[in-house]
């Protein structure tokens, strides 16, 4: 079994409001194997999404490079826009080496309450993934199921949200789709992708995640 500990502690920046809330990034990240245009710092695979996504958004200009430099860039943006990132996982263990979500088993969990108890001005967490099995929401459910806590629906459309109430305030979660390659065949079953590709057939999986993010980053 192959002990998958997450590389990165989590990132506050001061006064942050919004929490990006993942799983794990691919292992090679915790061994140091990493390949050409990795950037060695939270969501930098090569191939994920999440920062072409904001670079598109913000017009960032972004390095996709092993540098110090790229990592900067994200930092500083990071802090420019209140945006912490917090993945649920701390570590798995895993029988293939790969970054499935569904071959993480023993899995051990941060203690994201908390951190929302210490870091008082966050009212988001912006989940990359679902309720789908070992997704970062259904990790956030298990998490929370012995305070009581219970998640109350706001809307139940893609990406779902939800709002619960802890350390004196209410805390909004949205469940974005996935920035991830293997999230590409879910888009595309999507009525609102469909429609949205019949009328632009240019239009791809990147460009709708693009649209769905805009409103919540």
């Amino acid at each position: 079994m192959f002990l998958h500990k997450h590389p990165y502690p989590p990132y506050f920046p001061k006064g942050a409001t919004k929490m990006i809330v993942g799983t794990l990034p691919p292992p090679r990240f915790s061994t140091g194997d990493l390949k050409s245009g990795d950037v060695n710092f939270c969501y930098g695979s090569i191939d994920g999404q999440l920062w072409p996504i904001l670079d598109r958004l913000f017009g960032l200009g972004l390095k996709f490079e092993t540098t110090a430099a790229a990592i900067e860039q994200r930092q500083t943006f990071l802090k420019e826009r209140g945006i912490a990132i917090c993945d649920i996982v701390h570590a798995a263990k895993r029988e293939k080496i790969d970054a499935s979500d569904l071959g993480m088993q023993q899995v051990q969990l941060r203690p994201l309450l908390d951190y929302l108890e210490q870091y008082s001005a966050i009212d988001t967490l912006l989940f990359t993934g679902g309720n789908s099995k070992n997704g970062p929401e259904y990790f956030f459910r298990r998490l929370v199921k012995p305070s009581g806590i219970k998640l109350e629906i706001i809307s139940d459309e893609v990406p779902r949200i939800h709002q619960f109430q802890w350390a004196g305030r209410t805390i909004r979660t949205v469940s974005l789709t996935a920035p991830s390659g293997a999230a590409n065949r879910a888009v595309g079953s999507l009525d609102l992708y469909k429609q949205r590709k019949a009328q632009d057939p240019t239009y791809n999986t990147l460009d709708f995640r693009i649209d769905q993010y805009r409103p919540f980053f």
